[in-house]
């Protein structure tokens, strides 16, 4: 069984690779401090990757793939919804955020770690662990504790019914 659900998750993603994301040139990633960046451009641009829109398989394979193929999506506006869930690392002392996405069969999960621009103080200003959220942003990395980390930067949470 699980050699059957690998084998329908990379044909899942080489349909994604084949028919996903628009062509265009790779856009440069933005230079300075990823945190503290504002995304106002996100806002503006059109979405170029909607996860609202794909099932729950392509939506995990999707997420796979840009972290595990990041060139191909730097500067690029992802759209995504799910489950948000707040994380405190030791070692940095920090709060890290993310949005979770599972595959069709619930038994695989992974998830996009957000960073929402501006002054937001944490937990009054995020929504509650496991409220689903919708989120727009840029994706983009950075580096801490000698290890590259992708994200999306964005300006809004909207907390989804």
């Amino acid at each position: 069984m699980k050699k059957y659900l690998a084998t329908l998750l990379l044909l899942c993603m080489a349909c994604v690779l084949i028919t996903g994301c628009k062509d265009g040139e790779a856009q440069q990633r933005g230079a300075g401090n990823p945190k503290t960046q504002a995304s106002d451009v996100a806002q503006k641009e059109k979405i170029d990757v909607d996860l609202t829109t794909l099932g729950s398989t392509l939506v995990y394979a999707e997420v796979y793939s840009m972290v595990n193929n990041p060139d191909e999506y730097f500067g690029k506006t992802i759209k995504m919804n799910g489950p948000y869930y707040a994380s405190f690392f030791d070692e940095t002392g920090l709060y890290y955020h993310y949005v979770i996405v599972e595959d069709a069969t619930a038994c695989c999960q992974g998830g996009l770690e957000f960073i929402w621009t501006g002054d937001h103080v944490y937990p009054d200003d995020y929504p509650e662990e496991k409220s689903s959220i919708e989120v727009t942003g840029v994706f983009g990395s950075y580096e801490e504790l000698g290890r590259t980390y992708y994200y999306l930067a964005v300006d809004d949470i909207a907390i989804l019914e």
